[in-house]
């Protein structure tokens, strides 16, 4: 009698153990199957460390070398704005001197001073020592240079007011945004000095 229910137990247990050895077999195949799939799509390839910036800034950047070695050569055409060439030079015996040309933006910029009551109120002059294309390119991107002037006005904190090269700072974060601002439209900026022709602070 005790065989026989130790016989029916044994029979009861190995079908469960037969599921069980399944299950696990097709979890393991389903699991190969996977990680196959992600290794012969590249999954596990190292991975391009250039940004997708940096790569359309390589596109864009071969692109313009690709365009400019199919144009043809045009005698007549003005030297690269940025080259030695495009600046405007003088007449001097000894020393190779350049024309100084400034241009004066005719709206004045006004901000207010971070952390005051105060206001700032400016007017600037461009100077530059290459030929008109600067100031087209001013003229063409007036109202970035606005807001690039402005931002740099609005940064300025009472304490900065006080310090003797404050002036003299301003006009130089004023130059370096607005040539950031040429050179990403036009790819060259070109100003080389700023000057103040109106400052009132109150």
């Amino acid at each position: 009698m005790a065989d026989e229910d130790t016989e029916v137990e044994g029979k009861k247990k190995s079908p469960i153990v037969k599921i069980i050895v399944i299950v696990l077999l097709v979890l393991i195949l389903l699991a190969g199957t996977i990680v196959g799939t992600l290794f012969f799509a590249g999954a596990f390839d190292a991975k391009d460390e250039k940004s997708a910036e940096e790569q359309l800034t390589t596109l864009e950047e071969k692109a313009a070398a690709d365009k400019a070695a199919a144009a043809p050569a045009d005698p007549n055409a003005p030297p690269p704005l940025g080259s030695e060439d495009a600046r405007v030079k003088k007449d001097s015996p000894e020393l190779t001197r350049f024309v100084q040309t400034y241009k004066e933006i005719e709206r004045e910029y006004l901000a207010n001073i971070t952390g005051s009551r105060k206001v700032i109120q400016v007017q600037v002059a461009l100077m530059t020592t290459y030929d008109d294309r600067v100031f087209k390119n001013v003229d063409k991107h007036e109202f970035a240079l606005r807001s690039a002037a402005l931002d740099v006005l609005r940064q300025v904190t009472e304490a900065e007011i006080e310090k003797p090269t404050f002036r003299k700072d301003l006009a130089e974060k004023i130059r370096t945004e607005m040539n950031a601002v040429l050179e990403k439209f036009e790819d060259f900026g070109g100003i080389e000095e700023v000057y103040f022709t109106t400052f009132v602070i109150q």
